[in-house]
């Protein structure tokens, strides 16, 4: 569906491109158009008009005088009808039976005049550009054909089968062409008129016309008929148009291979057969080679087209296809097309990439090739674009395992150091969670990012960093490596209101000159560092009173609380102050309650120090947090200046980091 609309836009675009034709070859003869923005002026014109469709019902004779009176008349309406506010008064003036009567030579006057007619085919081309023009409305249409216009247009068609050729002979016959175009447009009872007046057939032979304007007239007009008209599709293709119109795709003539393009187009639309048939003719390179052409509007039929052939949503899907536009080199030119502003060639390349994407054989030459980073990275102008871009990322999600992983890790092993790289990033995004130790533990895939992560190159770091991150959060997925405070650990507390308290205590601290009364049993169940203060050979083991030089009162009893509950609020003013304490006793419950508050408060201009707080105390889970953070923060924390320098820093930590999370990732997963 989403084709056809596109499909149903070029046609639009293809329409006022006609009409831009139209308009080009009497711009010198252009007059000025008289005004109807009063009452005066509109009598004035419908009073000019009269008099020129008189002129043309009373000169219908092959005498000189009659055809030069003619062909002015006609001169003066075409100028009018290019006026689209004026169209109407021509129509209602009764222009339409005069000019469709002088698409034909009138008879000749007498036996003796001989052959020549005068203004031989200037007349006829006046009034078929004139017809033309008054068909842009629709509403004109249907009154032009049913005036008798169609046959005589079919027959201006054959001109040049029984007329020296000319410019005059070519310019009726284009007229002509243009004519149909108009008349035909997204008016499928006049298409099939046109078929059964026997329009096709010529239009046909004139895609081999020696006149390049009449060629592209021709296709303009075929192009018009074929859409969503499979009558008029099949006989165009019965009258062997392909091979002519492949040829015309490596004309060097933009809008020769522009409007060939955009018949094949339509031919194969919603038609497998003619499809096949556009395929075995041989015209998938000449498309292909279209995707860099210097017409944008010839780049955008191709990438449709070539859509359509890899479409998977149809009837006509057909995996060699898909493997055929790959093998022809067009996915380096569809990746180049995202890039461009405008909308619709932008889409049509990406919808083309998502057909490519459901052939596994595409798979690892999408990847070589940087698409993956094209994708994620493009800056897309419609939301259509964006949701075919991630449902091409989701297609090739689904496709790596098996056969296309061990193929992208032999690449990722043996190929160039670029192709290595881009395999490895492509992975990290797109890999499934079970295969991440595989690839990026036991394959070094872990390293190539690393690499990228520490390279001076920016793009580079920023590709890493987005690819760590990526990697990060999937090995989270499996298993949550420090990501939230621990659940107490199970064991009997003395409960809140023993903290400080002088009932049964056996042992007293002084912090800050003040006592702070405790209880050995809960302090040796506590932690190591309390069972060596009072088990072991140090002084405290028998004192009644133990000094604590190097801690806050309040740091302390947050400390003790912890002791007796498992539990405490950590408040962030008291939080570093706390995790040293906890990191001197040994209370990894408590350091972990510690770190995961000052995770909270990590920032573009704290993250440093916060990174060298985790290297002082081993606090894991604060130093994870910081890795995690760089990664997030690249765009923010690059533009700093001691931003290469942290990067130095951190790396060994990343690497570590990696390495635990990956293996901790799978180990639980075993366990599972």
């Amino acid at each position: 569906m989403e084709n056809q609309k596109l499909t149903e836009r070029s046609s639009s675009s293809a329409r006022r491109s006609l009409k831009r034709k139209l308009e080009e070859d009497l711009q010198d003869d252009r007059k000025v158009s008289p005004s109807i923005s009063s009452e005066d002026g509109h009598q004035d014109l419908e009073r000019e008009v009269r008099t020129q469709v008189e002129i043309l019902e009373s000169s219908f004779s092959s005498s000189e005088s009659d055809r030069a009176s003619s062909k002015r008349a006609i001169h003066v309406l075409s100028e009018f009808a290019k006026n689209e506010e004026i169209v109407n008064v021509i129509v209602d003036c009764g222009a339409v039976p005069a000019l469709v009567q002088h698409l034909q030579a009138p008879p000749h006057v007498s036996e003796g005049e001989g052959s020549h007619m005068p203004y031989e085919h200037e007349v006829e081309k006046g009034s078929a550009f004139t017809l033309g023009l008054l068909a842009i409305k629709p509403e004109h249409q249907q009154l032009i054909v049913d005036a008798g216009a169609l046959p005589h247009l079919v027959n201006l068609l054959k001109r040049h089968r029984d007329a020296q050729n000319s410019r005059a002979v070519n310019g009726v016959i284009r007229r002509a062409a243009d004519a149909v175009t108009n008349l035909a447009h997204e008016n499928s009872s006049i298409k099939t008129r046109v078929r059964v007046e026997g329009g096709i057939p010529p239009l046909v032979e004139l895609l081999e016309f020696v006149d390049s304007k009449v060629q592209r007239a021709a296709a303009g007009s075929l192009r018009t008929l074929a859409f969503k008209n499979d009558e008029n599709k099949n006989q165009i293709v019965e009258c062997s148009a392909l091979p002519t119109l492949i040829l015309m795709l490596r004309s060097e003539d933009t809008a020769i291979h522009y409007e060939a393009v955009g018949v094949i187009g339509n031919l194969v639309h919603s038609s497998p057969n003619i499809k096949k048939e556009v395929l075995l003719a041989g015209a998938l390179q000449p498309v292909i080679g279209l995707l860099s052409s210097s017409c944008s509007e010839s780049q955008r039929e191709a990438a449709l087209l070539l859509g359509q052939f890899a479409a998977t949503d149809s009837d006509c899907k057909d995996p060699h296809n898909q493997a055929g536009i790959a093998h022809c080199g067009g996915i380096i030119p569809l990746l180049k097309l995202l890039d461009s502003k405008n909308g619709s060639l932008q889409h049509n390349a990406a919808f083309a990439l998502y057909g490519l994407a459901d052939n596994e054989d595409n798979v690892a030459d999408l990847i070589k090739v940087g698409g993956v980073q094209k994708l994620q990275d493009g800056e897309f102008i419609v939301q259509p674009t964006r949701d075919c871009v991630a449902k091409t990322l989701k297609r090739l999600e689904e496709k790596i395992h098996g056969r296309i992983l061990g193929h992208l890790l032999y690449l990722m092993r043996i190929g160039e150091k670029v192709i290595q790289r881009r395999v490895a990033l492509a992975l990290a995004h797109l890999c499934a969670p079970d295969d991440q130790k595989i690839i990026f533990i036991d394959n070094s895939g872990l390293e190539l990012l690393l690499e990228l992560f520490d390279s001076t190159n920016l793009k580079h770091k920023r590709d890493g960093s987005a690819a760590l991150c990526k990697l990060a959060n999937k090995a989270s997925s499996l298993s949550q490596v420090d990501a939230a405070p621990p659940s107490p650990v199970p064991q009997v507390y003395l409960g809140e209101q023993y903290v400080n308290n002088s009932t049964l205590s056996d042992v007293t601290f002084l912090v800050e000159g003040k006592r702070f009364y405790a209880h050995r049993i809960c302090l040796l169940a506590s932690s190591d560092a309390f069972r060596a203060m009072f088990d072991g050979g140090y002084r405290e083991r028998d004192a009644k009173d133990i000094e604590i030089p190097n801690i806050r009162w309040d740091v302390f009893e947050l400390m003790m609380r912890y002791i007796y509950t498992g539990s405490v609020d950590v408040n962030l003013d008291v939080a570093q102050d706390l995790l040293r304490a906890a990191d001197q006793y040994l209370l990894e419950g408590l350091k972990r309650l510690c770190e995961y508050a000052i995770a909270q408060d990590i920032s573009v201009e704290s993250v440093s120090l916060m990174f060298e707080l985790s290297e002082a105390f081993n606090a894991l889970t604060l130093r994870n947090a910081c890795i995690l953070f760089i990664l997030e923060k690249f765009d923010q924390l690059s533009v700093m200046p001691w931003y290469s320098h942290l990067i130095q820093r951190v790396l060994p930590e990343t690497r570590s980091y990696f390495v635990r999370a990956l293996t901790r990732a799978i180990q639980a997963d075993m366990r599972v």
